[in-house]
């Protein structure tokens, strides 16, 4: 276009005036007018420009049917009509999926934890500062993003300040490109719990991964400090943990005092509370409680799962991590406690999970991913197909699902008109093979187009 500009404007002023005037003042003239027609070129496209997805098969969440020969319209960060192929005359530019390509609305992972390095994590966050750490997750959150993770829930983070919502607001701001973010800052645990530092001596003074509360006191100061600071979710660790040292998953951490002081504070302010449970007693405590979701789950009992389906509340069982560790061995002291806790409960908790499935307990994907290999979160997926999911059920959980759970049902899920244009699409047809799920070939963020193969 620029090119047929100039050379318009030549022919037009040899023929006004002779030969082309090269002054200075004469070349800062055309300059401007450059720079005007790219101001209209640039306002056209923002104001006008709708780009068509011409899908060979569309995922419809929402009603778990397969569409063929479908069209998305995208104007600026949103779609503004799913239909047939007539759709494509209204637009400027169109995107074609057709042929062995799946389309889906755009991933969403309820459990991460982007901060969190390498298997020694409990003391990793000790040798960076906040600032490199903020580094070191944006790039973890872009690669989530180019495997087709749109949003991300941050369920607590290994940082003495708040790091994740540095790369929230930066990402926000336009700054960089990464996904959508939600979630907490940190997650909060009792001394000698399993955000604690429970290997090192009395006299040693370090700031622990968790950030550390004792008391009611203790715990409403610091909610409201979490509050302050940017958190839109509240998380706990009621019992121990899986992968840290010198704690036991099978107990409680906090009283009762101080979890009613936790989810009146949450409250207070509108904000939703996620449990990190791993037994059943701190499950059911929870659940009571209040919370919005149950982070792992691991220890479920009838009784626990009876209460969650009168509550409405959501299970993210985080599948995939334990098998992976296992997979992985040769890990720290905390890691391989983790190893031999999955070794030895993993039959027995995943008969409670797939009980808990067929009772109609809502469902989430939440990969627990610390910076593991591209497409481990996927794989979460196909634990849920493990566990009697249907591929569609296990997809569904990751997109409508997990909007509903971070109440953003409104604005992300779901390929629908006036949604945010978060649209993927992977290689084959995932309901034939949900490991499909791992094969992506494009994906757009906020009608941005992120990766197209």
């Amino acid at each position: 276009m620029l090119k047929a500009w100039f050379e318009a404007e030549d022919r037009a002023r040899r023929d006004e005036n002779g030969p082309r005037d090269t002054s200075l003042e004469a070349m800062q003239k055309r300059l401007w007018k450059v720079f005007l027609l790219l101001l209209f070129v640039a306002g056209a496209g923002l104001a006008h420009g709708v780009t068509a997805i011409d899908c060979g098969r569309l995922l419809d969440v929402r009603t778990g049917q397969l569409l063929h020969d479908q069209v998305i319209l995208v104007e600026q960060d949103r779609m503004i009509a799913v239909g047939g192929q007539a759709l494509l005359e209204q637009a400027d530019t169109i995107i074609k999926l057709g042929g062995d390509y799946t389309v889906l609305p755009g991933l969403i992972d309820a459990h991460v934890h982007p901060l969190i390095f390498g298997d020694d994590y409990q003391v990793n966050h000790l040798k960076l500062s906040s600032a490199a750490k903020a580094l070191h997750g944006l790039h973890a959150v872009q690669g989530w993003l180019r495997e087709g993770w749109t949003t991300i829930q941050i369920a607590g983070d290994a940082d003495v300040e708040y790091a994740p919502f540095d790369i929230r607001d930066a990402i926000d701001a336009g700054l960089f490109i990464g996904p959508r973010i939600l979630g907490a800052g940190h997650y909060l645990s009792a001394t000698g719990g399993g955000g604690d530092i429970n290997f090192l001596g009395p006299e040693q003074q370090v700031i622990a991964d968790g950030l550390i509360v004792d008391g009611p006191a203790q715990m409403r100061k610091a909610v409201r400090r979490e509050i302050k600071y940017g958190s839109d979710w509240i998380k706990l660790l009621v019992t121990g943990a899986y992968m840290s040292a010198g704690d036991n998953p099978q107990a409680v951490h906090f009283s009762d005092a101080e979890l009613r002081v936790a989810f009146e504070e949450a409250e207070n302010r509108g904000l939703p509370v996620m449990v990190h449970a791993h037994a059943a007693a701190g499950i059911k405590k929870a659940v009571r409680m209040g919370a919005r979701s149950i982070e792992h789950g691991s220890f479920l009992d009838d009784e626990a799962i009876e209460l969650m389906l009168a509550e409405g509340t959501w299970l993210v069982p985080t599948l995939a991590v334990g098998r992976y560790l296992t997979e992985q061995q040769g890990y720290s002291d905390a890691m391989s406690k983790a190893v031999a806790l999955h070794e030895r409960y993993d039959e027995r908790n995943r008969a409670m999970l797939r009980k808990a499935i067929t009772r109609g307990v809502r469902i989430a994907v939440g990969s627990d991913n610390v910076g593991f290999p591209p497409y481990f979160a996927a794989r979460e997926f196909e634990e849920l197909t493990r566990l009697g999911m249907s591929p569609m059920q296990a997809i569904q959980a990751g997109t409508r699902g997990n909007a509903e759970l971070l109440m953003k049902e409104h604005e992300i899920g779901s390929i629908e008109a006036g949604k945010y244009a978060d649209i993927i699409a992977v290689k084959g047809n995932p309901l034939d093979d949900i490991s499909k799920m791992k094969e992506l070939v494009f994906v757009m963020r906020s009608g941005q187009v992120i990766r197209s193969d």
